[in-house]
């Protein structure tokens, strides 16, 4: 047993070695029947791409902004007298517009048309008492010429009597002295006839000063007469009411806010660099003397609901409101006129107060430019072009940016045809197989649909 046991060992042994001779062997031998592969041409892949054909035109820029519309005059109304309110207005409700010219409310007359009765009667007196003044004057003076004649007669016979009584000792001391008595009196008379005569124009005068007194009071009187009805300075639309018919209001005491819906405004806050770039400012106008934004164009705008985006109206540029230091914007005051606040698009909403609105406003023109969607632009100013079918890297200007267009400055030609196909990291000269097709670019403010 032990012998067939070595015997089938070595066996296996043997085995073992021969196998792995044959294996080393097959290995150095299969490099002699080793064919080599055959050799393919190398080709080269077009790769399909879409491209536009630019050409130079002529961009009006637009600047977009937004603002709440406002009335342009709003009034908080105040009654000047106070008063209790015995009538209003019949379309004195909040959101309801009254005439201009006709009564708002009403407040009780009685009082104060007391006061000017009475102060028309105080006139009327002082009137009178000026005309009894001037009448007097007149007489006294007439008398005056009578008390001076009196007054030489007394003396005359004053003296006649002191004469024959000294000298011919005919009459009597008691006659000479009555008759000094009767001179003295005509002469007392007539000095307070003149006294009289000197006083009556500062008498007259300073009736007159009363007259004119009582006249100012009876005319604030009326005034505040006047005053007790309140009527609508303008088309007024009630914004806010606080009065009601019946109820004491104290002068001075708001009680109705009004606005006046004919011409409508909005402050519309724009960038800096995009105000001092594309806004149209008349450069003969600016340099008038003052530091200011005077020559900005009154150019036409669309301002669109951003609610509603159908819903559109136009207005006009009317100024410059301010520079804000802060955020770096320039807000331009944006008029609508009352007759354009309904919808251009033939809708029944109209433009009121409190919409928030985008305001498109036409900016400088940019001439020579070109047109391209604003994905063709790398992040590295470059786009692709396809010149005679290859891929070629042009560095470009871009000039302005709006809505997915990009107006090219330089960098472009007339006819260049440029690659809208996304591409990544392509290889320069790439070759490429082209199909045309139509810019699709964001039209201009004249191109904008109605």
């Amino acid at each position: 047993m032990e012998t067939r046991s070595v015997a089938r060992a070595i066996a296996i042994a043997v085995s073992c070695v021969v196998i792995l001779f044959l294996g080393i062997g097959t290995f150095f031998m299969l490099p002699l029947f080793r064919q080599e592969p055959a050799q393919a041409e190398p080709r080269e892949t077009a790769m399909p791409v879409e491209a536009i054909e630019v050409e130079p035109e002529a961009v009006q820029t637009l600047i977009r902004g937004y603002g709440t519309v406002r009335p342009v005059t709003t009034v908080e109304l105040a009654p000047e007298v106070g008063g209790r309110v015995v009538e209003t207005h019949p379309n004195l409700e909040v959101g309801k517009v009254v005439p201009a010219g006709e009564t708002l409310f009403r407040i009780d007359p009685r009082s104060y048309e007391a006061q000017v009765a009475d102060l028309r009667s105080t006139a009327e007196q002082l009137r009178a008492s000026i005309g009894r003044l001037r009448i007097q004057y007149e007489t006294d003076r007439a008398r005056l010429q009578i008390r001076e004649r009196n007054r030489d007669l007394a003396r005359q016979e004053f003296e006649r009597l002191r004469e024959l009584f000294e000298t011919d000792e005919v009459g009597t001391r008691s006659g000479v002295e009555q008759a000094e008595r009767a001179y003295n009196a005509a002469q007392d008379e007539l000095d307070r006839l003149e006294m009289d005569l000197r006083l009556y124009p500062v008498q007259i005068e300073e009736a007159q000063r009363n007259l004119e007194a009582a006249q100012a009071r009876q005319t604030r009187q009326e005034i505040d007469l006047d005053r007790t009805e309140v009527k609508a300075p303008f088309d007024a639309r009630i914004r806010t009411r606080s009065i009601r018919t019946g109820q004491y209001v104290s002068a001075g005491s708001k009680v109705l806010s009004l606005s006046d819906d004919s011409v409508l405004e909005l402050s519309v806050p724009l960038n800096s660099g995009d105000a001092r770039r594309w806004l149209q400012f008349n450069n003969q106008r600016i340099n008038d003397g003052k530091a200011w934004f005077t020559g900005l164009e009154p150019v036409e705008v669309r301002i669109r609901w951003t609610e509603d985006d159908s819903h559109f109206w136009y207005g006009q540029v009317a100024r410059v409101e301010q520079f804000d230091e802060g955020t770096r914007t320039l807000t331009v005051a944006v008029q609508v006129p009352g007759e354009n606040a309904v919808s251009a698009a033939g809708h029944v909403l109209p433009l009121v107060e409190g919409m928030f609105c985008e305001v498109e406003i036409p900016g400088r023109t940019l001439d020579s430019v070109y047109r391209v969607p604003r994905s063709a632009v790398s992040f590295q100013s470059t786009v692709y072009t396809a010149n005679e079918n290859r891929l070629q890297t042009v560095p470009v200007v871009m000039a302005y940016e709006r809505d997915g267009e990009a107006v090219i400055a330089e960098g472009l030609n007339p006819g260049d045809h440029v690659v809208t196909t996304r591409l990544v990291n392509p290889l320069e000269n790439a070759q490429l197989r082209v199909t045309l097709t139509e810019p699709r670019v964001v039209a201009t403010y004249e191109e904008l649909p109605e």
